[in-house]
């Protein structure tokens, strides 16, 4: 029957047992850490990736709806990552802009969320629709998940690499303009140059 087909989930991920696993929270990778570690390539088990950046306001009004999905969905893991800090990984899975959500099923990406409408609902027919696994009913964004752990309020910091790229940029401005022969004369001790 075709229309058997067209509602099977696209990805059988494999359950974590409820027993196992405690308390069901997102987790945040820091800098030293490898997604790889967290991503086991000999298991059929499921996990929501989240690539966002702190600085960033779409990364930041989605935090308390991801945040609040590991509630949603026990059976399943939720990780996010600094994009700006793994831009290897970044570049590994073709995440060229932030927000961008991968569904891993082991350690292969299976499938990418997008959806401009970034809500828990949405959240929840994406997994819902590639996995076939039903959310909670009763899970909603609380007051605790604007807090954290992914962060809901945009940090703002230097960024160093914009920096150091506009300071590279000026030198070398500064420094072809004064070679730049038809300058010379208006450097106070290269006139000699120029005498006719």
């Amino acid at each position: 029957n075709g229309t058997d087909s067209a509602k099977a989930p696209k990805v059988s991920c494999e359950e974590r047992n409820l027993t196992a696993v405690g308390r069901f929270a997102l987790q945040i990778l820091n800098v030293s850490q490898d997604l790889m570690e967290f991503l086991n390539p000999n298991s059929s088990d499921c996990t929501l990736v989240l690539f966002y950046t702190p600085w960033c306001r779409f990364s930041a009004s989605l935090a308390p709806h991801f945040n609040s999905l590991p509630r949603a969905f026990p059976t399943l893991r939720f990780l996010a990552l600094d994009a700006s800090q793994h831009s290897s990984l970044s570049t590994r899975f073709g995440t060229v802009a932030v927000p961008n959500i991968l569904l891993f099923q082991g350690a292969k990406p299976m499938a990418r969320f997008n959806h401009t409408d970034r809500t828990l609902e949405t959240l929840k027919d994406f997994i819902f629709n590639q996995t076939g696994i039903e959310a909670k009913r009763d899970v909603a964004v609380t007051e605790e998940d604007w807090e954290g752990p992914l962060p809901s309020v945009l940090t703002k910091g230097i960024d160093w690499l914009l920096l150091f790229s506009l300071l590279f940029l000026a030198s070398f401005v500064m420094y072809a303009t004064v070679r730049t022969e038809s300058i010379r004369w208006l450097i106070p001790g290269q006139e000699h140059e120029h005498q006719e």
